[in-house]
């Protein structure tokens, strides 16, 4: 019924990526072929070391999201119609296949909505002796732009920089694939991080990987990153939660804040009953998994959000990311409560 509903197939099959054309010396270089690495010793700033959860989230390092952010927003647009879309693809999978070394595989999910194609990039991370059918994490951010609320925009041929929407979520998901990668014996079920696209389009292409998944559903939690980075005010982030199945994975994202005080203030939770919330966690909550969206506003605006005017518009540019410490905490917070669930099997 939801595929149906959001116009997607019934189901997909996911395909290696493949490798990027050559870019030129303007553009941002495609990827190699996802294989692994020639053996060799660790990067020094990957060495594995002793792990915790509190350790392991301080090693996020907010210049390294910065400098994915500018990269993604330089492509101009990441709309499916526009040719930077192309672009920050290639540069997507350029950044994960550099991790192949650790065990990361890197495939794509090619889907369309009314003619427009889209591809979801999907990076997966099993356990050293495999992943059991059930059980995993999904961690997900939107990569596509629009800029729809600026008179006249043009998605083949205007600009869409989607700094705040979405470059802040898919900035932190490839950082969060960085931190990860060496603590892959910490792993006891699959850790998925999707790059989905289509989200601007009510959530297409999240809406197509689910349908596209086996029965039963393997998940046991999704967590989706969308819009972080905005906000002068305070430190405030809004934590979605769809239908009754996902009360318990919002109380473990509200505990987290707490036990390894990240300092989200406020962290507003806000129940979320159907598809009218649009944000890539939606098909997962209405499937039955459950599922969570860490979002900075999602609703009027308070006396802790001014309200961002620049969002869908051609001035939704990395000067309008206010707060980067908010999405320093946002990250932390997704990747602490994601390797709490992938260390519990």
């Amino acid at each position: 019924m939801l595929a149906a509903a959001c116009g997607v197939p019934a189901s997909r099959t996911l395909d290696p990526a493949p490798s990027a054309p050559s870019a030129q010396a303007t553009q941002l270089p495609g990827p190699a072929a996802p294989t692994p690495a020639p053996t060799a010793t660790p990067p020094p700033t990957l060495a594995p070391a002793a792990f915790s959860v509190a350790a392991t989230i301080e090693t996020i390092d907010l210049a390294k999201m910065n400098d994915h952010l500018v990269a993604l927003t330089s492509v101009g647009s990441r709309d499916p119609r526009h040719p930077g879309h192309a672009r920050a693809i290639a540069y997507i999978k350029e950044q994960l296949s550099a991790l192949a070394y650790w065990g990361w595989r890197i495939e794509s999910q090619r889907t369309s909505y009314q003619g427009i194609p889209l591809e979801n990039i999907v990076a997966t991370l099993d356990p050293p002796a495999g992943a059991p059918a059930t059980g995993w994490v999904n961690v997900s951010a939107h990569y596509d732009s629009t800029a729809n609320r600026t008179p006249g925009w043009r998605p083949a041929i205007d600009p869409a920089p989607g700094a705040d929407d979405n470059a802040t979520g898919t900035a932190a998901l490839l950082e969060l694939a960085r931190v990860v990668s060496p603590h892959r014996a910490q792993l006891r079920t699959r850790l998925v991080l999707a790059f989905f696209d289509g989200e601007e389009l009510f959530f297409k292409g999240s809406a197509a990987y689910v349908a596209s998944l086996p029965r039963p559903l393997p998940y046991k939690a999704a967590i989706n990153l969308d819009m972080v980075g905005f906000n002068p005010l305070a430190d405030r982030l809004d934590l979605l939660w769809y239908t009754s199945a996902s009360a318990g994975l919002r109380d473990q994202v509200v505990a987290a804040n707490r036990t390894y005080a990240i300092g989200v203030s406020p962290l507003n939770a806000q129940f979320a009953a159907d598809g009218s919330t649009i944000m890539d966690a939606a098909p997962f909550g209405l499937a039955g998994i459950p599922s969570v969206a860490i979002c900075q506003r999602y609703g009027v605006n308070d006396a802790t959000f001014p309200g961002n005017d620049t969002f869908h518009t051609v001035n939704d540019t990395p000067d309008k990311i206010t707060n980067p410490r908010l999405w320093l905490k946002a990250a932390k917070l997704t990747l602490a409560v994601a390797l709490e669930l992938a260390r519990q099997g």
